[in-house]
């Protein structure tokens, strides 16, 4: 894992998110071993006001790699101080044929050798294209 010692921290973080991803969707490794590899042993993230530590985690990674979604991340403002990033981005997720876009609001805390050690984000879920259609908007209002 890279550190975030000197990155850039949007650029840090798109990469942290979307190589987790990717190890957790196209290797052979348990979802602990992923799980452990970008992940301090005591981390908890903290989602909408739901709490979710190591096992909880885990657990989460089974429906991720049962749908194997596809994904993008794109950073749209990102600040480091030390160990913390605080970012804005949005999750773009393709899945079942739905596309989805989730904005997040990350503040986030990481070990020297760049694992996530806590993370707080308020998300919500933005409208797509295809919703404005089903309601009647361009979207551009």
């Amino acid at each position: 894992m890279p550190s975030l010692n000197g990155a850039d921290p949007g650029q840090f973080l798109a990469d942290f998110l979307t190589s987790f991803t990717r190890d957790l969707l196209t290797g052979d490794e348990s979802a602990e071993t992923v799980v452990d590899r970008y992940h301090a042993p005591d981390v908890v993230q903290i989602a909408d006001g739901h709490r979710i530590d190591r096992a909880g985690l885990i657990a989460h990674t089974r429906p991720v790699r049962k749908n194997r979604p596809e994904s993008r991340v794109e950073v749209h403002e990102a600040l480091a101080d030390g160990d913390r990033v605080a970012a804005r981005y949005t999750l773009h997720v393709r899945q079942r044929g739905k596309d989805l876009a989730i904005e997040v609001h990350y503040f986030g805390r990481f070990t020297a050798d760049g694992r996530l050690r806590e993370a707080h984000m308020a998300t919500r879920t933005l409208p797509t294209a295809e919703d404005n259609a089903d309601a009647g908007t361009s979207g551009d209002e």
